[in-house]
């Protein structure tokens, strides 16, 4: 019987509508935005003063990886808007697929920090660790919600594409 499910029918329940909705999820956002915000308080203030007293080529490694942090931190704030944008309804699937396209989370294990690593003043150094452990779970997360893009991957070979189709299906055009 083709529409509504009825109480025998099998209904599936998407994991990463619930996920974005929970308090875990709540967690992994306010942690990450916490880390944005200590990272920009930092390079805005002690990190330029300790910036300074550095020497090449520790200074290039300092604008490196500086820089790289910032990057970094604003691909995985991104990814938790687009989930938080979905979850309240500020964001369509389809908009959420399309925004998610723009961001370029790598692969786990892969944004590794420069040589002169251990030169770098201790609160860089710590910052730097805390993202890539944070982007490292959200990688995870992405891959495991069904998120991940594949290079390459167009807008119709996306999970939730399919699911959206299946909705339609299921419940007619309307079903967004």
């Amino acid at each position: 019987m083709a529409g509504k499910p009825t109480s025998g029918d099998n209904v599936t329940v998407s994991f990463g509508t619930k996920f974005a909705q929970s308090d875990q999820f709540r967690t992994v956002f306010r942690e990450g935005m916490a880390l944005v915000e200590a990272a920009a308080n930092y390079l805005d203030g002690d990190g330029r003063k300790e910036a300074r007293k550095l020497r090449p080529p520790h200074s290039l490694s300092y604008a490196t990886e500086s820089m790289r942090l910032t990057t970094r931190l604003m691909q995985l704030a991104s990814w938790l808007l687009i989930r938080r944008a979905v979850s309240e309804g500020e964001l369509t699937l389809d908009q959420a697929i399309e925004e998610q396209r723009k961001i370029k989370l790598p692969v786990k294990g892969t944004d590794q920090p420069s040589r002169e690593f251990d030169a770098l003043p201790p609160r860089l150094r710590d910052l730097i660790e805390q993202s890539i452990k944070l982007q490292d779970r959200l990688v995870r997360l992405d891959q495991m919600l069904g998120f991940e893009q594949s290079p390459g991957a167009s807008k119709d070979d996306h999970p939730l594409t399919t699911q959206l189709s299946r909705l339609r299906a299921a419940f007619g055009p309307d079903a967004d």
